[in-house]
């Protein structure tokens, strides 16, 4: 990255000033390392995201923003529909609604050691992971219209978990504002048979031991204590969102010259959120969000089988379940005055501070729960959200960032050696694929551990307890 065009507001926070066509300026929080290796089109796509119509304050990255589609991924960016603000399918993603979802075990180290080979098994045999993965629901018209306005609700009513679950979930487990009608045959027809499936990429479901506590006070509140095990999902939307941001991209970039918007980039394609467009994305990118609820929900069912299966009446309740692809509708105070703003999180998580009334009543002193996946071979965490609810809208990073592409990553590592890699360091990988396996190798990432740092420097978010992999279930 070229600091040239950056000046320094804070030791982790580094302002691009307004030039050209931004309305805004662009905001990077990170170190000055993890500054010096991002990659120069971060900074030239947080300028374009900075012109788009009704931005609010600035353009925002987060310390793990590494290049995507339009937006940076670690992207966050707030619009004003009230002054001419504007919707991007590329600002939410393809993945609409990927996430990630813990739950406490209640289980200690000793008890997976002793099983970890066999546990390793079950879990990959229960779960469907890998390219084109199918569950065993097949949902009918009725069914998926159901799903789509029920998001998790609608899987508990099924039978998958529990209604204490929902609590623990974004929105309560049900985006209100869904239109199923809004999305297309083939997005519904991709997902009739993808409920319950984790995918490919970088999608996993992870067994994790607590090895260091940072904030005992918030260690407390979310009931972690160093030797707990873990499990943690990270998917989404699958099929259905993709084919979402496929249809409605295409829409957009047709559309956005007939309502005035010239269009830096076609990725940044969007549509003004008072249009008939607008709303017809927000409607079918809320069914994405139910979507993906469901999907995490019934998995969290199957991993529950699972568990059960090798310890007979365990009870494994919900930490916290949090997006990090969506567009909001919030209430964000800026230069000293509430307003409703539509905060894109691209590869961002929503990280509210103490006090805030939509959080779970046992963790609103201390903070939203904010999951941070790590890197298969490296350390996940947990987070509480900062102190500061207008920083960067309440967001935080979601991951450690991609450091090389997958096709880079396939050049330096085999799929068979990083298992066995792993493997040596007491790491289980369960893998329908080895060249997923290699495409997602740690070292093809950021140091999540720096990222984190970062976060809590920058008044993000605070680091509250470091998960070490035990067994991972890739995608």
């Amino acid at each position: 990255m070229n600091l040239d065009q950056f000046r320094q507001r804070g030791p982790f926070e580094w302002e691009m000033p307004q030039h050209g066509a931004m309305r805004v300026p662009g905001v990077i929080f990170a170190s000055r390392e993890l500054l010096d290796a991002m990659d120069a089109k971060v900074g030239e796509q947080l300028a374009n995201v900075a012109g788009l119509p009704g931005i609010v304050d600035a353009a925002y990255a987060m310390p793990d923003a590494h290049w995507g589609y339009g937006f940076p991924i670690g992207g966050v960016a707030a619009f004003d529909a009230d002054e001419g603000g504007v919707v991007s399918a590329g600002g939410v993603g393809f993945d609409i609604s990927c996430g990630v979802r813990t739950l406490h075990t209640g289980l200690k180290q000793a008890d997976i050691e002793a099983v970890k080979e066999r546990l390793a098994d079950v879990l990959f045999r229960r779960i469907p992971a890998g390219l084109g993965s199918t569950g065993a629901l097949r949902l009918s018209g009725k069914e998926m219209g159901a799903m789509l306005r029920g998001g998790a609700k609608w899987a508990v009513e099924q039978g998958f978990g529990s209604p204490a679950d929902l609590a623990r979930i974004e929105e309560g487990g049900s985006m209100a504002g869904a239109v199923p009608a809004e999305v297309s045959a083939e997005a519904k027809h991709r997902q009739r048979d993808e409920m319950g499936t984790l995918g490919s990429g970088n999608h996993y479901l992870e067994v994790q031991v607590v090895d260091e506590l940072f904030d005992l006070t918030a260690a407390h509140a979310y009931g972690l204590a160093v030797g707990d095990v873990l499990a943690t999902l990270h998917c989404g939307s699958r099929g259905l969102g993709h084919q979402i941001g496929t249809d409605f991209l295409r829409e957009m970039v047709i559309a956005a010259p007939r309502a005035g918007i010239a269009l830096v980039d076609r990725e940044l394609a969007c549509a003004p959120l008072k249009s008939e467009l607008g709303q017809s994305y927000l409607g079918a990118m809320r069914a994405a969000i139910n979507c993906a609820l469901a999907n995490r929900q019934i998995l969290t069912h199957l991993a529950r089988e699972a568990f059960a299966e090798l310890f007979p009446g365990i009870a494994m309740p919900l930490l916290y379940d949090v997006s990090h692809n969506t567009c909001k509708e919030e209430s964000h105070l800026v230069d000293g005055q509430r307003r409703r703003l539509f905060v894109h999180r691209k590869g961002a998580t929503r990280a509210f501070g103490p006090g805030h009334h939509e959080l779970p009543p046992e963790y609103r002193a201390v903070g939203q729960p904010v999951l941070i996946g790590g890197s298969m071979g490296t350390a996940s965490w947990v987070l509480a959200g900062g102190g500061s609810q207008s920083q960067a809208f309440a967001s935080a990073c979601h991951g450690a960032g991609r450091a090389m592409s997958r096709h880079e990553a396939l050049r330096r590592w085999q799929g068979r050696s990083v298992v066995d890699e792993l493997a040596r360091r007491g790491i289980l990988i369960r893998s329908p694929s080895l060249r997923g396996v290699a495409e997602e190798a740690p070292l093809a990432y950021k140091d999540v551990a720096a990222v984190v740092e970062a976060a809590e420097q920058a008044g993000l978010a605070r680091r509250v307890a470091r998960l070490r992999p035990l067994v991972c279930v890739k995608g």
